[in-house]
């Protein structure tokens, strides 16, 4: 899943010679680690499962599951590319606390998680903008499903807010991803506390992040 709107695709890395290196690197992921990490470090439970939903190269799995290492964090993507990447740098890194990613279909009405549920915390990165709508409603389902009471869906991403893009950048690269695909492009943050609202969850903090993008952070008010 390609999640960068200011650099190319993530790259595979040169094997190793010690087995297969699937590895991706993506310059955004490199680039926004250090901030969405300061942010999940203060609203993030010390102890949990974390579920997220559109690991991509895996880069922010294993970053983030090392920096809190009392939280048991748990990739997933639909994408196979991905979840090979994302595999080899939990393999590459050793770390004990990201088992192997998923593939989940936000869509269906089953994850395939059930049995792990509920979870402390739903973190999702640059998906809701370049995937369907249909996506974003399916993921604050299956928050609503799968959160414990108070758990947390967090989202990092450009996003409108009052109807107003951020910046001159983000209604342009609003346009490109329309352009590359109608079903797609940025959204606008009171439509998602609508759909929130309607899962059980409510928008709790909007907090303003590097290049024009924002973390939302809903939380889980239903049982």
């Amino acid at each position: 899943m390609n999640k960068d709107r200011e650099n190319p695709p993530p790259v595979a890395l040169e094997q190793r010679g010690h087995g297969a290196d699937h590895r991706m690197f993506s310059p955004s992921a490199a680039r926004n680690s250090a901030p969405i990490l300061a942010v999940l470090k203060e609203v993030l439970p010390t102890h949990g499962v974390v579920l997220e939903i559109g690991c991509g190269t895996g880069e922010h799995a294993v970053h983030f599951a090392q920096a809190m290492p009392n939280l048991t964090w748990l990739p997933s993507d639909p994408d196979p590319g991905s979840r090979a990447s994302t595999a080899s740098w939990i393999e590459f890194t050793g770390l004990n606390n990201v088992p192997a990613p998923l593939d989940i279909d936000v869509c269906s009405t089953q994850w395939g998680v059930e049995q792990l549920a509920p979870f402390d915390a739903i973190v999702s990165i640059n998906m809701v903008h370049i995937t369907p709508w249909a996506a974003t409603l399916g993921l604050f389902a299956g928050a609503g499903r799968l959160l414990r009471t108070g758990g947390l869906l967090s989202l990092y991403g450009p996003f409108i807010q009052n109807g107003v893009h951020l910046a001159p950048s983000n209604a342009a690269f609003d346009e490109s991803l329309k352009a590359h695909n109608p079903s797609w492009g940025l959204r606008n943050i009171a439509d998602l506390e609508c759909v929130a609202e309607a899962s059980g969850l409510t928008l709790g903090k909007t907090i303003e992040m590097p290049a024009n993008n924002m973390t939302l952070i809903f939380t889980h008010d239903s049982p």
